[in-house]
Formats: structure tokens, sequence, C-alpha cells
């Protein structure tokens, strides 16, 4: 098939595969940057990363700036103007990673790009460095086969909140403005299979925090007796689900189905690395318990370690949780819910301080525009199969600011971070297939609007 200025679809499929071993060149430069935003004396890393993005974008074709944001962050921004008439894209993804945590967990040095079994590890290979590689290849492969209008938006704090990104889009709205806007930042449902994200949950956290005496004292002098706080802030948190392990906070509505592509049992213990003969929670479906309905989980605790317990009843102990809001829902409706809940719960008159802390949007994606159309054809011929979509347990706050700032853009949730990669964990790897057919999915979409653009 003929697409734009002589370039064929099968003409496409042979510069992407010959790309890359340059996109494994450009992964391993890009990984070897330790650009942990939330690590101060990384700084520099992060900086040297984000001039690496916007250097190598530039060479793309696409002319790009560093930004510092009002959180600090280096964001890299964008523009190619498009022919007259033509629809615009912006391809975002960002350049910051997690933490690499304990190094003896590692197989490899985090931080150095190693091929093994197949996969590429190092930290950032698939979140989200894999996503720039992606876009990066998916232009390069186009040479000047593009009409379209082209921004790139490249975050660098997105791993500790993105506040930054999320004030520059409020306060210059027209950076992003776009007809689409691919948030190359989520993955397929299994290696192989193109996915959409079309919903996300968003989030909000609160700090819980009780007292019951003012100093800890003896358990076999006082024990029985004495309220300990501890305890109180268990048997509080034991009230936050039922027996089931469905979320039961006052108020919040806990029973929405998932109307989209379903998530196997099987698949998801093996995801999540369920150990064997322990349950999957909840009374519904895996789907509508990670994508349709809020979840609650303790993410910190503080409360002595066995290795330094003594014999004393605790006059304080104190959590945070965190709060995952499905579509639909507001999350400071919900957050401000779950601090009642727990000012009604505290057992036997403990003194309870509860601070809410960061909240961020939910999403859910319209997917009947002419631009997902175009996606979808094009994610259908790059995998060979129809396209599906998908939940994300997990949140994208940028996504509502981003729909703000450009109300007509159609958003779409792709990339590489397929179950495999263990995002956020020792050992995270990336399937570079996958990279080569997101770029070729997204090489094949922007060669169908510049099409459009010439007829």
């Amino acid at each position: 098939m003929l697409n734009h200025m002589g370039t064929t679809t099968s003409n496409l499929v042979t510069r992407v595969d010959s790309l890359m071993e340059q996109a494994k060149k450009d992964l391993t430069e890009l990984v070897a940057h330790r650009s942990v935003f939330e690590s101060p004396q990384l700084r520099a890393e992060c900086a040297a990363s984000a001039q690496w993005v916007a250097a190598a974008f530039g060479e793309a074709g696409v002319d790009c700036q560093v930004r510092e944001t009002s959180d600090g962050s280096l964001a890299v921004i964008g523009h190619r103007p498009g022919a007259a008439g033509a629809p615009t894209v912006t391809l975002y993804a960002h350049h910051d990673v997690q933490p690499a945590g304990p190094l003896d967990l590692w197989h490899s040095d985090p931080f150095t790009l190693t091929d093994r079994d197949g996969r590429w590890f190092g930290r950032g290979a698939a979140d989200c460095k894999g996503n720039v590689i992606a876009h990066l290849t998916a232009l390069r492969a186009l040479h000047s086969d593009l009409d379209c209008g082209l921004r790139v938006v490249i975050e660098g704090s997105e791993e500790a909140g993105g506040e930054g990104l999320e004030d520059l889009v409020r306060a210059e709205p027209g950076l992003f403005d776009s007809d689409m806007i691919i948030i190359g930042d989520t993955g397929n449902v299994a290696a192989g299979t193109p996915t959409l994200t079309t919903s996300l949950r968003g989030v909000a956290n609160v700090r819980v925090r009780v007292d019951t005496l003012e100093s800890a004292v003896h358990s076999g002098q006082y024990g029985g007796a004495a309220p300990d706080a501890l305890a109180a802030l268990i048997a509080l948190l034991a009230t936050l689900r039922d027996a089931q392990g469905n979320t039961t906070i006052d108020g919040v509505e806990a029973n929405r189905t998932w109307t989209g592509a379903p998530y196997a049992q099987a698949q998801f213990r093996s995801d999540a690395t369920i150990l064997d003969g322990v349950d999957i929670i909840g009374s519904g479906e895996v789907a509508d318990m990670v994508w349709a309905r809020p979840a609650i989980t303790v993410i910190a605790l503080d409360a002595p370690a066995t290795d330094d317990a003594v014999a004393a009843v605790r006059p304080v102990a104190s959590a945070v949780l965190n709060l995952r809001v499905p579509p639909g829902e507001d999350p400071a409706a919900l957050q401000q819910a779950l601090v009642a809940h727990l000012h009604a719960h505290v057992p036997w008159n403990a003194k309870i301080t509860v601070t809410a802390e960061a909240t961020g949007s939910p999403f859910s994606a319209a997917t009947d525009g002419p631009m997902y159309a175009h996606l979808m054809s094009a994610m259908s011929q790059a995998y060979g199969a129809e396209v599906v979509f998908s939940g994300q347990g997990g949140s994208i706050p940028l996504c509502s600011a981003l729909a703000q700032a450009s109300p007509r853009a159609e958003i779409a949730l792709l990339g590489v971070e397929e179950p495999r990669c263990r995002i956020h964990a020792p050992n995270e790897s990336v399937d570079p297939d996958e990279i080569r057919r997101t770029a070729l999915s997204e090489a094949a979409f922007l060669l169908a609007l510049s099409a459009g653009a010439d007829s």
C-alpha cells in the first residue's frame, strides 16, 4: 500500500527494522543517565538525560528546548509545525526513572543496559526510557515523509508526581495544543497484543496517626488495660476492607464493573507474582477490581522493626494510605470520605490525626474519534492483530491537565510496558520487539495523517 511520498507499508517496516541497532544504542546511552529526580544528588544526571533527549529529537527533525519547571525538574519541549491544514500530534513520555533500590537484587548493573534472554535489562528500560526510544525510532523511520505537525513532550519528574509539567501545561497551554496526544507510558496486556489503555484510576493519599499514651509503658505491667496505639491503628485499618478484600469506605461505591478486555485470573496471578495458594482478593472479576473500583493500600507503616522489639505498649502509630480512584469519581471527594471514615472508626476514643496529601485525577478516554481510527488501524497492521482496550490501575494525572489545555485533542495511551517488564522493581526489562512494534505503529499512524493532509 502506498501511503505518502513513495513510502509503502513494507518500506516502513524495513526502515524500523534497520533502526533497531540504533535504538539499542540510544537506550543504552539514555539508561546510563541515572535520572532519579527524587534524589537531589542526581540532579546533574537528570540534566544530562534531558539534554540527551533534546539533542536526539533535534537530530530526528523536531527542534527541542529544555525547560525548567516549577518543581525544579527539566522537561524537553519540542515543536515542528505541519503543513497548512494538517493535524498536530503530541508525543509524550518521561525521562526520569524510579530509584534502583537494593543493588543486590539486580542481576546486572541497573544503569548499564544488559542484553539477557532476549530482553534488555536496566532501570527505565521500559518505564519510561523505552517509550522515549520508541517515539524517537518512529520519527527516524519517517525521514522527511511527514506533513502533520509534531510536538514532543518528555517530562522530568513523572515518578515524583509530575507537578512541574502540570503547572507548565496550565501556564502555557499553547505548548500542548494538538489534535492527538499519544501518552507513551503504558503498554500491552501481553507482549504482541496491541493495546490501548482507555481508563486510568486517580489517586488520593492520606496520612493517619493514632495516639493513646504519653509514653511507651511496660507491656507486662500495663498491657491488657493500656490502649495500644499500634493495635488501635491495625483495627482501624482493618475497617477499610471486608473479609473478601473489597474496599469498604463509608459512602464510597465499590461495585462497578469493567466493560473492556477481561484480565484472566491466571495471567493476573503471574503478573502480580501472587504466591501459590494465596487468594486473589475482592468479589468482582480481576478487571473490575484493578480498573473500575476504588482500592485502598497501606503503603507505609511506622512500627518498631522486629529486630528492635521491646516489651512495651506503643503510645503512637501512623500509616500512609494510598487510595486509587476510578474514572467518574472526584479524588478530593473520595479523599474526604476516607478522612471521615477514619475519624468515625478509630477504636477506644484514641486521639487521631488525619492529613490529606496528594490527589490526582482519574481519566477515561473517548475512543470514537477519527484519530483513534487511524491509530487503531496502524497498530493492527504493525502487530498483525486486533487492538484491545485495557484499563490501568496506576495514575497519570497529566492526562486530565492535557485534556483541559487542549480540549479538541484525542488522547491515547500506549507503550512498551507489558507485564514482564516488572517496572519499578529490580531487574526491570523491555522486550525489544515491543519497542519495534510501538515505533512501527506510531510511524504508520503519523504517515497516514500526512497522507490525509495531502489529499
